[in-house]
């Protein structure tokens, strides 16, 4: 049984943690380590996992150290595991924006087999999309074990390049919150309508949903799916007249490209 540790307990710590134990993955092979106490025991109390204040405990527990802390502790942490045990058969997988192979890997001081990842937070429902990228010393056999970490908390993709974190970051790592956005913004607009809290809530989120499974369900594509609901001189077209002229498109290229230069920025702090 690969036996896991994740470096801090943050909001996609416990996303990651809650798709592993709910698809099946045993809480006995999964351990927590976070200096507050709150955060960790919470964890541990939700989901059965083993928890612990000392990170170097939780990196020899493990098989697969998953480092889950904020991009500026991520070298401190690894330096902290590298000088303090042997790391020789560890492989470690990152969740943390920004922050580069070789960057990691000069914390760690030496080669050792890095693999970043990029996931979102729908990775709680078993719905995450997560971009993976490996450092040249990552084995097969290391590769799938990052694949099945991931895929038990939604569906991947192998990038092409390291460079192509920063795009995943933009089009789904971030991309939730657009969504959340969206659909506050109808929420809004439905009760100033006359629609009560409740009343909007349900509207909005029941469309979304909807509208993804339709995405999901069927195999025309996207815009196909928008021309199906889209009458000529109707309601519909009359909306989305009004977001195209307001210029929906370019503003959702801008606000991707500064995920994207942001994350390029992180990089380089």
């Amino acid at each position: 049984m690969t036996k896991i540790a994740f470096i801090g307990a943050g909001n996609m710590a416990k996303a990651i943690i809650s798709g592993l134990v709910n698809s099946g993955v045993a809480p006995q092979s999964i351990m927590v380590s976070n200096p507050s106490a709150e955060k960790r025991v919470a964890l541990a109390q939700e989901f059965g996992i083993n928890e612990t204040a000392d990170n170097i405990e939780a990196a020899k527990f493990a098989d697969v150290i998953v480092l889950s802390v904020k991009p500026h502790f991520i070298s401190d942490v690894c330096q902290q595991i590298s000088s303090a045990i042997n790391i020789d058969n560890k492989t470690f997988v990152s969740v943390a924006a920004g922050t580069t192979l070789a960057q990691i890997q000069q914390a760690l001081g030496g080669d050792y087999p890095v693999v970043r990842v990029m996931p979102n937070t729908p990775s709680q429902l078993g719905l995450g999309m997560s971009g993976l990228f490996a450092s040249p010393q990552v084995s097969e056999q290391e590769k799938a074990a990052s694949e099945e970490l991931m895929l038990a908390v939604g569906k991947i993709i192998w990038l092409k390049s390291e460079a192509q974190i920063d795009d995943i970051i933009a089009v789904a790592g971030s991309a939730p919150a657009y969504f959340f956005l969206f659909m506050e913004a109808m929420e809004k607009q439905a009760q100033l309508l006359g629609f009560n809290a409740q009343e909007s809530r349900m509207l909005v989120q029941q469309t979304a949903l909807g509208a993804a499974q339709m995405v999901d369900k069927n195999d025309v594509s996207i815009a196909q799916l928008r021309e199906n609901v889209t009458s000529k001189g109707g309601t519909t077209q009359a909306a989305l007249k009004q977001f195209t002229d307001d210029g929906l498109e370019s503003l959702v290229a801008r606000a991707m490209n500064a995920a994207i230069k942001r994350a390029k920025e992180m990089a380089k702090a």
